[in-house]
């Protein structure tokens, strides 16, 4: 008999959880600390969403995902999961950038950046202090017509090397482009070069142990291989449950971590929403997507950590252009290093290579041109990192790679966006419950709440817009029997 992963679940739930990726986690983990209770669903068959790894044998464990974070992680996870966690975030002190306009290595803070850019690139000091606060000042609230291509040529006009510097790591970080409004930048790249960029020490599959561990302690329901066939809303527009593996599970709440078009038009369904809003969600643009090559050395090979870095931003292209980023003749790479360190216990040394992509240009191939893009994208991989690792390929035991279809297949993200939408995303999945009551979501929409750290404070900011809602809920039920009486 074919197992049943909803053995056990409850008729009903304060809140329903659909999705666990990192803001999914969060705010089941916020609102199960709250006294309510929670039903996380996961369709995969492990939590973590994008912030997850897989083996291969030789017992090689490859990190999906850039690594690389704020230091705002560290004061999130100590608050909403555990010590532990907080206490395993550690900072990469050396980030390296090549390409035919500069090289040099950084700790891409904000003392560093102002060395480099008043003394490698003869940046005026009270300039570049002005374009620091500035992008420091920016907040939700801002004019949005402003740029970011047009905020690099009010400081730096003219200056396409020093756009490349500041705008490079944003953009394999969230998928920003120098097209989108100014502060999606500037809150982001504030957040970054405050003081540095950090990682979690002993790797991904590590870190989602331990939020596990954390979720089930603190009283969540967590099932996985049990994806959510549909939201359900009563004749009210109030969420009344969901519906998942022939089950209807009633829930006050119903907070999604998926896609947030695919939420929206798949699982709740346009006829619970008013036609403009249907027409405001229609038009929110998916963010890029990504691929990756996954390189393993055999156990005693070793990289050069000084000359490698811990992140390597390498491209061939002459200037930063958010077309060649995105193309499928791959000019720009950015290599995650994992040494043993990384790893503490293991004596290994990994490789991922990252590059922005188009859905599109995978989607659509056959099956043979697809396999034949794949050993391409590898061996194209192979060849670029021998100029910064010589020899690499005869220290190989394992290369593995993944695309945009990959990522939509494993995360059912659609278009396989690993970064969400564009910033119009953020203001639609805000304006959920006003269309639906109870209804909420919880993911990486409007750049500014993509990535790691975005991903958890946007978890905690709509766990608290859940529970006072359940709070309001519980007082009028409470105050509705003395008014009968």
């Amino acid at each position: 008999m074919p197992k049943d992963f909803l053995h056990g679940v409850r008729d009903s739930y304060d809140v329903v959880v659909i999705g666990a990726g990192l803001a999914g986690m969060t705010a089941a983990n916020t609102l199960a600390r709250a006294g309510h209770s929670v039903l996380l669903l996961e369709q995969h068959y492990k939590l973590g969403g994008l912030a997850t790894w897989f083996r291969r044998p030789g017992g090689h464990i490859f990190d999906v995902s850039l690594h690389g974070f704020p230091v705002g992680m560290v004061k999130s996870c100590r608050r909403y999961w555990s010590r532990p966690i907080a206490d395993s975030i550690v900072q990469l002190k050396n980030i390296r950038f090549h390409n035919p306009m500069f090289s040099l290595s950084t700790t891409f803070d904000r003392e560093d950046f102002t060395r480099l850019l008043t003394g490698r690139f003869g940046i005026a000091p009270r300039t570049v202090q002005e374009f620091f606060d500035t992008a420091r000042s920016m907040n939700f609230y801002d004019d949005q017509a402003t740029t970011t291509g047009q905020l690099f040529e009010r400081f730096f006009p003219g200056r396409e090397d020093v756009v490349r510097l500041l705008m490079e790591p944003i953009t394999y970080a969230n998928g920003s482009t120098l097209e989108d409004p100014a502060l999606t930048y500037g809150i982001v790249f504030s957040n970054f070069m405050s003081k540095g960029v950090y990682t979690f020490q002993g790797g991904t599959d590590r870190l989602i142990a331990l939020m596990g561990d954390e979720l089930r302690k603190n009283g969540v329901d967590v099932r996985i291989r049990a994806g959510c066939d549909r939201v359900l809303v009563d004749r009210g527009r109030r969420v009344a449950g969901v519906a998942a593996a022939g089950r209807t599970i009633r829930a006050r709440a119903v907070v999604s971590n998926g896609n947030l078009k695919g939420t929206i038009l798949g699982l709740v369904g346009e006829e619970h929403f008013d036609p403009d809003f249907v027409e405001k969600a229609r038009a929110v643009r998916l963010n890029n997507s990504s691929t990756q090559v996954y390189m393993a050395l055999r156990p005693g090979e070793t990289i050069d950590e000084e000359a490698c870095g811990d992140l390597l931003f390498s491209s061939t292209a002459p200037a930063f252009r958010t077309e060649l980023l995105l193309g499928r003749n791959i000019t720009s790479r950015t290599y995650s290093f994992y040494y043993p360190r990384t790893r503490p216990g293991r004596d290994r040394y990994l490789v991922v290579s990252s590059t922005n992509a188009n859905y599109g240009d995978w989607a659509g191939l056959s099956r043979e041109e697809y396999e034949a893009s794949k050993r391409d994208l590898i061996e194209t991989t192979l060849a670029d990192i021998e100029r910064h690792v010589p020899g690499i390929r005869q220290k190989l035991d394992a290369v593995d790679c993944s695309t945009p279809v990959t990522f939509e297949r494993y995360t059912r993200h659609v278009d396989g966006a690993s970064f969400g939408t564009k910033f119009e995303g953020l203001a639609v999945s805000r304006g959920l419950p006003e269309q639906v009551a109870g209804l909420y979501h919880a993911g990486s929409v409007g750049i500014i709440m993509s990535g790691w750290l975005g991903a958890v404070n946007y978890g905690v900011i709509v766990a608290n817009d859940v529970d006072s809602f359940l709070m309001a809920g519980s007082s009028r039920r409470t105050a509705e029997p003395a008014e009968s009486v």
